[in-house]
């Protein structure tokens, strides 16, 4: 047979596909491309809602031998200590009824002043009651999940608090469930103002981890003491102004630096809270901003319109 008819292909069983380093460069490549995507045009979202829906049963399933010893303990919890909360509940609402009181004195002042004024009345925040119901997975970061989503009305960036103050923000909404960064998270940031002299700032989570918040760029010589307490400044846009949100417990000064040092210690539970309130941003409820006139260059003579 002469040698320019043989077939020189290697039989079937010796053929091989793409070599394992084109595979790295394609699936890498993809990988990229995926999470570029991801980031800029949301495509994992609806995947995210669905998966979401699917494992809401199995969480829920998950959770009942949890919530069962949570009950147990709470029923076999000690007489004598709920005794003695009750007292303390009883002294707590007895010194605030005197503060209510004074408060309704206030506001009527202040409604009337505005009525003098012809000042626009503050809209009252509407709010929805959720319970959180688990951690989230990531260890790096300080986030909850609670029991209420899109399908109960709420929305992206709502405050969450508790009864003693704010406690997060909602950053990710899903049908059924909402995902919610806690203050606490070094990544998140909220407006504040010092109540006793009116100065405001900007609050972050602790660097290190710690369960603390840190009032930065601060001048050095700011009038700022411990036991200071800070409430949302409202200027933000979500937060409705008055809120409590921190309590100064620490604040170094350096000579070397021209800002002071401030840690603050957060007066809602950002750890161990259950039950919560979730507030629309008043952001919302803010006319839109006009549009800025356009002004139109002069028609020179001769020139045609």
């Amino acid at each position: 047979m002469p040698l320019g008819t043989l077939d020189r292909t290697p039989p079937p069983f010796f053929k091989q596909g793409a070599t394992p380093l084109h595979k790295l460069i394609f699936f890498t490549t993809l990988s990229v491309l995926l999470m570029f995507c991801d980031v800029r045009w949301q495509l994992t979202l609806p995947l995210r809602s669905v998966l979401s829906l699917i494992l809401t049963p199995a969480q829920w399933l998950s959770r009942q031998p949890q919530l069962l010893s949570a009950g147990a303990v709470d029923f076999f919890e000690d007489r004598e200590l709920a005794q003695s909360r009750e007292q303390q509940n009883k002294a707590a609402l007895l010194a605030q009824s005197l503060h209510a009181s004074q408060v309704d004195q206030l506001l009527l002042e202040n409604r009337q002043l505005r009525d003098l004024l012809a000042l626009k009345q503050r809209v009252s925040t509407p709010s929805l009651a959720a319970q959180v119901i688990y951690d989230a997975a990531d260890p790096f970061t300080r986030r909850v999940i609670m029991d209420k989503g899109s399908v109960s009305g709420i929305e992206l960036s709502s405050p969450v608090m508790d009864e003693q103050g704010i406690v997060g923000q909602v950053t990710r909404v899903y049908p059924l469930v909402s995902e919610v960064t806690l203050i606490i998270d070094k990544d998140n940031s909220i407006p504040v103002l010092n109540n006793r002299t009116g100065a405001r700032g900007v609050a972050f989570g602790e660097s290190s981890g710690a369960p603390l918040l840190e009032l930065r760029y601060m001048a050095a010589n700011a009038d700022i003491q411990e036991n200071d307490i800070l409430s949302t400044s409202g200027v933000d846009g979500v937060y409705p102004p008055g809120v409590p949100v921190a309590r100064v417990i620490k604040i170094e000064r350096t000579a070397d630096s021209m800002f002071a040092r401030i840690l603050c210690q957060p007066l809602g539970r950002a750890q161990g809270v259950r039950q919560v309130l979730v507030l629309k941003p008043v952001g919302f409820d803010e006319p839109k901003r006009p549009e800025p006139d356009v002004v139109k260059a002069p028609i020179k003579a001769g020139a045609k319109p």
